[in-house]
Order: structure tokens, then sequence, then C-alpha cells
């Protein structure tokens, strides 16, 4: 499977010229990709107070991606600002090349930067099956929380992250990536943003794929807009997980 990341700054609170942004970068992936990996919010940046920015599955953002992964003849992951039954979201989604979208809301909400105060957390635990691979989507903080990501008897072969991850914690994203691959048997993709955001935080990319054993296949520029694809497969993975089969000695026990 051709994963393409997508690293490239956000226009603050601007959806319609982040998406023309999103689809110039598609445009050129088709034919060379089947799955496209946007950073979290990536129509909005982190903008956590602005209900207003909040649309429902039948919005534009939707709509649009709907049409870009049908007529691009791709899939297209990342995260944006949903409203759901009167209730605001940062909600990911993943769209087939035919249409058709599975969703699943981040369950860890950054408090810290007062996410809590106007989303809702997530708590379904969304495997989508997708070229020959079970992919599972978390979006940024979720990074910091291992158990949710644990990857129960290799239930999912790459877990994606998208994000918003500020330059001055950028050191953690680089090093919990690794462990999220290592300690899942797992390929980790990892696409988060650059630019500066509507208030002043700094993102500087470091979006990277790695293999199983958390080794870096792609890594891109820092402080810049890049797209790059790799191809992964499942064959070297499944000789791993046969040979080093750490996972069977791992902890049972039940989320609620």
């Amino acid at each position: 499977m051709k994963v393409s990341l997508i690293q490239d700054s956000i226009r603050w609170a601007d959806v319609s010229h982040n998406l023309q942004k999103a689809e110039n970068h598609l445009r050129l992936l088709a034919g060379k990709t089947n799955l496209a990996v946007l950073p979290e919010m990536f129509t909005t940046g982190f903008c956590t107070d602005k209900p207003y920015l909040a649309e429902d599955m039948q919005g534009e953002t939707m709509t649009i991606l709907k049409q870009m992964a049908q007529t691009y003849n791709m899939a297209i992951t990342g995260s944006f600002i949903a409203k759901d039954n009167g209730k605001n979201y940062n909600r990911g989604f993943f769209v087939f090349p035919d249409g058709h979208i599975e969703t699943s809301d981040k369950r860890h909400l950054f408090s810290i930067g007062g996410e809590h105060l106007h989303f809702e957390p997530g708590n379904n635990k969304l495997i989508v099956n997708y070229c020959g691979f079970n992919i599972r989507l978390l979006i940024c903080y979720d990074l910091r929380f291992p158990v949710w990501a644990r990857n129960v008897n290799n239930e999912y072969d790459l877990l994606i992250y998208v994000a918003n991850f500020p330059q001055k914690r950028i050191r953690n994203w680089d090093i919990l990536l690794q462990a999220r691959a290592i300690e899942n048997q797992a390929y980790v993709c990892g696409v988060n943003c650059t630019g500066t955001d509507g208030q002043g935080i700094e993102y500087n990319g470091h979006s990277v794929l790695l293999d199983y054993m958390g080794v870096p296949l792609l890594t891109l520029g820092e402080n810049e807009t890049s797209v790059q694809t790799y191809d992964i497969g499942t064959e070297s993975l499944l000789r791993f997980r046969q040979k080093s089969a750490f996972w069977k000695d791992a902890d049972q026990f039940t989320i609620i």
C-alpha cells in the first residue's frame, strides 16, 4: 500500500483556503498513492474555542473530501471539527475511494489548551480494513496514552496519528511515535503541521513513517511543506511478528 504524508501549514480558521490547499496536494498524488494522510484539524488549525467552525457530516469538508477521494481514487484520512447532535468533536475520518466514510473521535482532549471545554471525548475504537491492511486512526494527544493504542492480538497493522504537535514538545512526538511502533509491532505514521497558528504557537512538522521496529522509512523536512510517499507491505511485518512474537506475552485487559 502506498501511503502519502502531507505536511503543510494551516491558515487559522479558514476552511475554504485549507480545503483548496489540500486538494492541490491530492490532485498531484492522483494515480501515485493509495492513502493520503492530512494533519489534525487540517481545515482550521487547532481552533478549540470557535464552535461556529464545526460542520456536520454533510458539510463542506466531508462533501469535498468524498468528491476528492472518488475523483482521485484514493483513501484520505485526517481530522476536522465536527458537530453531532448539538455537540462538537475533534473527529478523525477515513474516506474510502468509493466515498464511504468511517469516523473516530479524539478520546484524550488537550485540557491544557482548553479542548475539553468545547469538545466531547470519543470512545469508539475504529479499525478499518483497506488494501489488505487493518488501520487504526488516533489524534495528536492520544499519542501520550499507550493503553488506548494497544494492539491487542495484532488487530491492526498500521497506526496513524494526525496532529498539531507544537515545536516546543516535538522531541516527545519523535520518541513516542517510535515507542508506539515498537510496543505494538506495527507500522506507525505520524503527520504534523508546520507554521504558526492564530495563538502564536509554532509547529515544525517532523512527520514520519516508521516500520514495526521504530525505524524511519520516511522523514519529512523540518519547517517545510512536504509531500512524500512510501510503499509498505504486510509480508515482512507478518514474518517479524511470527519470529519475534512479543505480542503473545502481552497483558490482557479491558478498557471501559
